[in-house]
C-alpha cells in the first residue's frame, strides 16, 4: 500500500499481560484490504521506517520510546475506537473472532519458533511496499540468530544447564508449555526442564503436590518466572519465595547461583506493559543473546530483555526521553558479537 493511506494497526495482549492497543499509523495502499491485524508491532514499524508516518493510537500504553515521544509532542493523537472505520487497513492479533473486511492478522504470537515470529515483518512491509526492506531486516536478524546459536552449540559441550519456566496464578505453579520459549532454551544451549512434567500444575496448598514440585526445583539450575503481577517494580525473589511456600530451599541451584529470572526488565510507567511483546518479537537475537548469557555468565554483556530478581536487579522505565534517534528514518536491528 501507498503511504498516502491510513491504516489503522492493533493489537491484543494475552494473559492479562499487556492492555490492547490500537495503533494508528498513515501509509499503506493496499486498498484492496481495508483492514489487517497485528500484535505488538511499534518495533517492526521503526524497522521498516514506518513510525514518523503514525498519526493516533488508541492508548498511550505503548512500549516505544519514540511512539511515546511523538505523542508527548503532539504528533500522535488518542483516537476513540469508534473512529475506526475512518482507515483502510485495521490490523489486529486475534482472529478467533469475525472480522470486517478491512483486518488485516499479524498472527506472530502463534508462531512455533522465534524465527519464524520474527518473519511477520515481511507481512507488514508488504502493506508498505516495504518488501525489499523487511527481507533485509528479517535476513539480519536471521543471520545473527544463527550464529549466536552456533556460539552457544560449543559452550554447551562442557555444560548444558537445565531451565525451567515457570507461572504462578491463584495458588497454582504450572510449567510453560509455550514451543517458541523452549525453542530459545535449546537455541542457547540449554537443557529444558523434562517435557514430561509441563503437562501439570502443583498447587501450593497440596503437600503432596509440594513435595513433587520441591523435587522438580532441586533439578533446575536457571529458572525463568513468568508470574503475572501489578507491580513489577516490588516483585522481588521474596515474592517468588513466598508464592513457592516452600521451607526447605537449600537444594534449590537457581537461588545458590543467583539464577532467578523475568522478561519485565522493560516496562512503561513502571506497570506491567513490557517490551518483551514488542521488542523481542521483532528482535529474537537480542532474547537468545540475553539467554546465553545467563545460561554463560560472561560478565561482560548486558541482558536487554532478561532480569535477575536473585540479584536484585530493578526494571528500567520507558520513557520519551529515551527516545535519541531520527524518527523518520528506518531502525537498524542490533547485531549482538557472536562472542
Amino acid at each position: 500500500m501507498s503511504l498516502t493511506a491510513r491504516a489503522i494497526f492493533s493489537s491484543r495482549v494475552i494473559q492479562g499481560w499487556l492492555e490492547g492497543q490500537d495503533i494508528a499509523p498513515q501509509g499503506s495502499s493496499h486498498s484492496s484490504s481495508p483492514c489487517p491485524t497485528f500484535q505488538r508491532i511499534l518495533t517492526a514499524f521503526q524497522l521498516l521506517g514506518l513510525l514518523g508516518s503514525m498519526k493516533g493510537m488508541t492508548s498511550n500504553s505503548v512500549a516505544s520510546e519514540c511512539a511515546l515521544k511523538m505523542y508527548a509532542e503532539g504528533e500522535i493523537n488518542i483516537i476513540n475506537k469508534t473512529e475506526l472505520t475512518q482507515f483502510a487497513a485495521h490490523f489486529i492479533s486475534d482472529n478467533a473472532q469475525t472480522q470486517a473486511c478491512n483486518v488485516a492478522n499479524f498472527a506472530a504470537v502463534g508462531e512455533e519458533t522465534p524465527l519464524q515470529r520474527a518473519e511477520w515483518i515481511k507481512f507488514v512491509g508488504a502493506f508498505a511496499n516495504l518488501e525489499n526492506r523487511a527481507n533485509q531486516v528479517y535476513k539480519a536478524v536471521k543471520d545473527n540468530y544463527l550464529c549466536l546459536t552456533k556460539f552457544a552449540e560449543a559452550k554447551k559441550k562442557t555444560f548444558k544447564p537445565i531451565v525451567a519456566w515457570m507461572e504462578y496464578y491463584n495458588g497454582i505453579w504450572s510449567f510453560t508449555k509455550e514451543t517458541y520459549k523452549l525453542k530459545y532454551v535449546e537455541d542457547a544451549g540449554g537443557e529444558n526442564v523434562d517435557g514430561s512434567i509441563n503437562k501439570i500444575t502443583y498447587n501450593i496448598s497440596n503437600p503432596d503436590d509440594i513435595e513433587e514440585l520441591h523435587a522438580i526445583l532441586c533439578t533446575i539450575d536457571i529458572l525463568i518466572d513468568e508470574t503475572y503481577t501489578s507491580d513489577p517494580v516490588g516483585y522481588t525473589q521474596a515474592a517468588f519465595l513466598q508464592n513457592i511456600n516452600i521451607e526447605d530451599k537449600s537444594c534449590f541451584g537457581f537461588v545458590t547461583n543467583q539464577s532467578l529470572w523475568r522478561y519485565d526488565k522493560r516496562i512503561q510507567n513502571l506497570t506491567t506493559l513490557e517490551d518483551w511483546f514488542d521488542g523481542a518479537v521483532s528482535q529474537p537475537q537480542l532474547v537468545l543473546a540475553d539467554l546465553i548469557e545467563i545460561l554463560f555468565p560472561s560478565g561482560n554483556y548486558n541482558t536487554t530483555y532478561f532480569r535477575n530478581i536473585a540479584k536484585g536487579e530493578e526494571v528500567m522505565s520507558i520513557g520519551p526521553n529515551m527516545c535519541d534517534r531520527n524518527i523518520s528514518t528506518a531502525m537498524d536491528p542490533i547485531i549482538p558479537a557472536c562472542r
